[in-house]
């Protein structure tokens, strides 16, 4: 599978990635946008700016990178990137269907993104993903699957993603919400004939919220390539937002929140990949720092204390404003 290329990696960051929901498109709920993007957000403007991110990604050793159909236009950001620059061939590219992006470009749309795991939205948007990405896609996800989610028992979209999976497509998952834990269990079941469809999954997992853990756990004893993401709470855990703990073992570290946000995520063994949502290079080469970020076990022990309950997290994340 294509994640056995990060294996032979020697950079530091070859396992931290970076995704590209926060700069595919205008709107999104991280905190300090404002700041960060200001008020130029056209196409073009985020297409250089993806363009820059994904340069100075790579020039650091980042080896993953993270689009979804409903990022806005970052599968043809991606998709331009890779088209001018062919020499690249030693990364993994990853992309997400389920949801579609519905804000036409604007910061107050009503809704920004519809979800809708069917048969027939897999494949519309297989075929838009492949139209942009070509042969250069290496992993599918389903989108943000929960426990009630069609697509766990849907045996028509099953057969459809084994299909691809033998035309050499790496298929996984990805999921939100407090039941975290039950629909990561509940897609490691899902098998076609006798083989386990899934080989990926990318869940939320951070300081504040660890409710996944013991599943995540369980899926990489399983084989499948754990994806974190939301490593810092959509800028709740970097400065200046960031707990006064975290802040405090930052300046021992001598690092910024954002890195050891990111750190103690990189200490599970089963993290195979932490994503960056970076959405300027400065904050790229911050939470690049995390890998060399060597929290011991006292520091872990305070930011363990950090952990809320997952529905009072995913409550807080669901009120956050789109900027």
């Amino acid at each position: 599978m294509p994640f056995a290329r990060l294996a032979t990696a020697t950079t530091p960051t070859c396992h931290i990635g970076l995704g590209l929901a926060a700069i595919g498109r205008p709107g999104y709920i991280t905190l300090g946008r404002d700041e960060d993007l200001g008020a130029d957000r056209s196409v073009e403007t985020l297409r250089t700016r993806t363009h820059e991110l994904l340069d100075a990604a790579y020039a650091q050793g980042v080896r993953y990178f993270d689009a979804a159909r409903s990022y806005g236009r970052s599968e043809e950001f991606l998709a331009s990137w890779l088209t001018a620059r062919p020499a690249i061939d030693d990364i993994v590219v990853g992309s997400k269907w389920g949801y579609t992006y519905t804000a036409d470009w604007r910061t107050d749309a009503e809704a920004h993104e519809i979800k809708d795991h069917s048969l027939t939205t897999y494949v519309r948007q297989r075929a838009e993903s492949a139209e942009l990405l070509g042969d250069r896609l290496d992993l599918y996800q389903i989108h943000s699957v929960t426990p009630e989610s069609p697509a766990l028992t849907d045996k028509e979209l099953h057969a459809e993603l084994a299909e691809a999976a033998v035309q050499g497509l790496t298929v996984g998952f990805s999921t939100s919400g407090p039941a975290q834990a039950d629909a990561i269990r509940a897609a490691l079941a899902v098998t076609v004939g006798s083989t386990p469809l899934f080989r990926t999954v990318q869940a939320t997992y951070n300081i504040l919220d660890t409710s996944a853990g013991p599943a995540l756990a369980e899926a990489h004893e399983a084989g499948l390539t754990v994806i974190i993401k939301e490593g810092m709470a959509n800028g709740r855990l970097a400065d200046p937002h960031a707990p006064p703990t975290v802040h405090a073992i930052a300046e021992e570290a001598g690092a910024g929140s954002d890195a050891v946000a990111l750190a103690f995520v990189l200490r599970r063994p089963w993290a195979g990949v932490v994503l960056s949502g970076a959405a300027t290079t400065n904050q790229l080469a911050s939470n690049l720092h995390a890998a060399v970020v060597d929290l011991d076990d006292g520091q872990a022990a305070r930011l363990d204390t950090l952990a809320e309950e997952p529905g009072a997290y995913w409550e807080h994340r669901a009120g956050l404003p789109w900027h």
